[in-house]
């Protein structure tokens, strides 16, 4: 259907049709829809649809652009600045991020008194702070209305700021008081009290709070806004459940971008030096603990020196290590909440032992058959392996145990490290992401290589 919406705007913006009629159809598409059609026609035309439109449901459309500065890149600086004042201060904060300090300077500075105080306020915060998803689109009620006054007062706002299904009550000083459903405030009588509608325990956040650390509130909130508060309780923003979505995916984003061992969200389209710079840390952290698997490595030299058919299978166990380890951290990280909760420690608890028990039954499993297959092999390769260097069968028995018994003993550690690691720094208030695929990898690289040849050691010690 979106294909065919944009096929019926493209040639809607084609049809030479009268400012109004171009208009008045348009209506009957989605701003979303209008926007990527847009996408697919000249600046020109773009222009032509913008001064059809008007500045306020042109506003609309650049909040859906994806690469929103090549298209105010389009525009004049004074129309830009127009165009930025008729948005709410989140979206105008946002566009106004994706500029370059220059154009983006010269813009604020066209832009109305007002209209910059609110982009500051928004660009104040922290990226991970509330404050900079909230938006300032509500309506504030007094506290001492009437139900006609707040009627009013509601209708009035309602041109301005289309998030109405709640809204918020201010006291006398302009603190936070609470907040009123539309729906009851449309059923009250008039005669009624206005200030028993009010919810006085609605959720809030305030502004300076981690938007990570309250994602799984909102969620379970599941309103529509929540207001945002400031340290003296009066109330600045909301957040929407746009906001919350666009919050969600962007902590999902980074999470994603930090298991697979980035710093940050990489874009597809950026330039090469931003993405080494996104890169390049973690493969420095990762390159001296690989030295550190190199280091542990060699520290077994005289058992390799005496016994070195079991280099073959060093990388076996390497690798199923990282691999469970990796598992693990996902489910873990996956399943990660409030671990301040009495319920929440029981359930991560839980969570170690069924990593453990897991890690330790598909330990026994796999090391079981890599027994088997290590046997069968070194018997098939005895030939080419083991004749002329003073080995016996009971050599490749002997290999074959040791890995079977490393496999189990590293599977079972690995499950316990990619589970226990991200818990203990969502506890020390770490992102926990930072744990990432290829650092438990090589963790787990170092822990299987100790449990490996430690065993080979001892073997060799207690039987050779």
């Amino acid at each position: 259907m979106q294909k065919i919406y944009q096929q019926e705007l493209l040639e809607l913006f084609d049809a030479q049709l009268a400012p109004t009629e171009l208009v008045e159809r348009l209506e009957n598409y989605h701003y979303s829809d209008v926007s990527d059609a847009l996408e697919q026609t000249t600046a020109q035309k773009r222009f032509e649809i913008y001064t059809a439109l008007g500045l306020e449901r042109t506003a609309e459309i650049f909040s859906y652009y994806e690469n929103v500065d090549a298209y105010i890149g389009e525009l004049e600086p004074g129309y830009a600045a127009d165009l930025l004042e008729q948005m709410y201060s989140a979206d105008a904060a946002y566009v106004l991020s994706e500029l370059d300090e220059e154009q983006k300077d010269a813009i604020i500075e066209l832009m109305e008194e007002d209209a910059q105080e609110s982009v500051k306020i928004i660009e104040s915060y922290d990226e991970e702070q509330i404050g900079s998803y909230m938006t300032d689109n509500f309506i504030a009620i007094p506290l001492d209305s009437t139900i006609k006054s707040a009627m009013s007062g509601m209708v009035r706002e309602a041109g301005e700021h289309d998030n109405i299904f709640t809204l918020y009550v201010v006291d006398s000083e302009g603190k936070y008081a609470g907040a009123v459903r539309l729906k009851d405030l449309i059923t009250a009588r008039k005669e009624s009290q206005f200030s028993p509608l009010v919810m006085t325990s609605y959720p809030t956040f305030y502004d300076d709070e981690l938007m990570s650390d309250c994602i799984e509130k909102l969620k379970d909130y599941g309103e529509t806004s929540i207001p945002v508060l400031n340290r003296k309780n009066e109330i600045v923003g909301v957040l929407t459940g746009e906001n919350v979505i666009e919050a969600t995916e962007e902590e999902f984003a980074d999470d994603y971008a930090k298991l697979g061992g980035l710093t940050e969200e990489e874009e597809t389209e950026e330039p090469v030096l931003k993405s080494i710079k996104k890169r390049i840390p973690w493969l420095v952290v990762l390159l001296f603990l690989g030295l550190a698997v190199s280091s542990v490595v060699s520290a077994f030299e005289t058992v390799i020196a005496a016994l070195p058919v079991v280099v073959f299978f060093q990388s076996m166990i390497l690798g199923m290590a990282g691999n469970v380890g990796t598992q693990s951290l996902a489910v873990t990280i996956r399943n990660l909440s409030d671990v301040n909760s009495p319920e929440e420690k029981k359930r991560q608890r839980k969570v170690i032992f069924k990593e453990l028990k897991l890690g330790f039954v598909n330990g026994l499993i796999i090391g079981l058959i890599s027994f088997a297959l290590v046997l069968v092999y070194l018997v098939v390769k005895r030939q080419e392996i083991m004749s002329g260097s003073g080995y016996v069968l009971s050599d490749a028995l002997l290999v074959s145990a040791i890995t079977g018994a490393s496999m189990l003993a590293s599977i079972t550690l690995a499950g316990g490290i990619g589970t226990i690691f991200p818990l203990l720094l969502s506890k020390m208030h770490i992102d926990p992401a930072v744990a990432s695929g290829p650092f438990i990898t090589t963790v787990n690289d170092i822990v299987a290589v100790l449990v490996y040849y430690g065993l080979t050691f001892l073997m060799f010690m207690v039987i050779i």
